[in-house]
């Protein structure tokens, strides 16, 4: 179940403020929704597992530090404000060196390790900060 929180009318989101409120990586947040999409923040650092997500299209926006996001035949490297959108089926593996700050954005109930079976890597899915 959500727990969103209640949302003053005209107040701004700040990527910097949200992204002070947690330390764990591999974990989104939930910090907007429009329609049936949820603008998720997230701390990545270090390997995580091949996945697809076969029903959906998944957008990364690199907000601090630099992302490789492997795929079976080549990668795509983004740097802090730069996006990518893995189209659906799309097999991909995100890696980051150093710490990485971004947003990730999908349908509510996508969970970030995809179709595969759980892991340790699968978070916790609607979980607002």
């Amino acid at each position: 179940m959500s727990d969103k929180p209640s949302l003053e009318k005209y107040q701004a989101i700040n990527f910097s403020q949200k992204l002070s409120l947690f330390s764990e990586q591999w974990a989104p947040k939930v910090i907007a929704q429009m329609n049936d999409y949820q603008i998720k923040i997230v701390k990545i650092q270090g390997d995580f597992s091949w996945h697809q997500h076969a029903q959906t299209d998944e957008t990364f926006i690199v907000l601090e530090g630099l992302l490789r996001l492997d795929f079976r035949d080549a990668s795509v490297h983004l740097a802090a404000g730069e996006m990518y959108v893995v189209p659906k089926g799309g097999e991909h593996k995100p890696f980051a060196a150093n710490e990485v700050k971004m947003l990730l954005i999908e349908p509510q109930g996508v969970l970030n390790t995809g179709d595969s079976a759980q892991s340790e890597r699968t978070a916790i899915n609607d979980v607002w900060i």
